[in-house]
């Protein structure tokens, strides 16, 4: 272009920001990580560890403990549930978080732990936007209490996203064009890399089976199952 910019074609844009917007890191074993994998990477180590603040939900008062804030809903709130901490492992590190009992792991992992690749759409478990593993399965976290999560080992989008052995995965949605507005493709991908942990070498109805929970309104669904056998072959290291 005469003006020195660079054209970027929808594929290139998608790869770069479609999943993960881009940023530059070196992997924690040494691996280079392409951009969205190193972003990927830092918003799974940026995750709270412990609870730093104790904030009420109601009046937005802090405190110095926890048993500080119950006291001041006994004595200021008593209409009000009390706010608990939970403690949950999440990409592989450990945090306690401070929530409403009622409070979905969705809603947690997107306001208190700052990842905001499980998508918050239906609110109903409809969709699928919402998807997690959770001790090997793919679950709704929409529909799943974060209460309900400790002792359980939870993996998002972004956990898949910044481990090298899944960029296949990510290249290969990409290259079939698997997504276009993106907002179902975290939900998608986290089905997908769920199955392939159970099932390397997938079929079509296999794909159309794990994925059959996940909505998409832009329709890509035909996409999918080429994507997913493709990268099943290159993880195995067959092409």
């Amino acid at each position: 272009m005469a003006d020195g910019k660079k054209n970027i074609d929808r594929r290139s844009f998608l790869k770069n920001a479609g999943f993960i917007v881009g940023g530059g890191a070196i992997g924690a074993a040494g691996i280079a990580l392409r951009p969205e994998m190193a972003l990927a990477a830092d918003a799974v180590k940026s995750v709270p560890k412990t609870v730093t603040q104790f904030r009420c939900p109601i009046c937005n008062k802090d405190f110095a403990s926890f048993a500080e804030l119950k006291q001041h809903f006994k004595t200021d709130h008593p209409e009000h549930v009390e706010p608990v901490t939970t403690k949950l492992n999440i990409n592989g590190e450990d945090c306690e978080v401070l929530i409403e009992p009622h409070w979905t792991l969705q809603r947690t992992l997107q306001f208190k732990l700052g990842l905001t690749g499980a998508k918050h759409m239906c609110g109903r478990g409809a969709c699928g936007s919402c998807t997690v593993i959770m001790d090997g399965k793919a679950i709704l976290s929409c529909m799943t209490l974060a209460v309900e999560c400790e002792g359980k080992k939870i993996q998002t989008v972004e956990g898949i996203a910044a481990d090298p052995k899944w960029r296949p995965l990510i290249d290969s949605y990409c290259k079939w064009d698997g997504m276009q507005c993106g907002y179902c493709t975290p939900g998608m991908l986290v089905s997908a890399k769920n199955l392939l942990d159970k099932k390397p070498n997938p079929t079509v109805e296999d794909c159309k089976q794990a994925l059959a929970g996940n909505l998409c309104s832009c329709g890509t669904y035909h996409r999918h199952p080429t994507a997913i056998m493709e990268a099943a072959q290159i993880i195995k290291g067959g092409v």
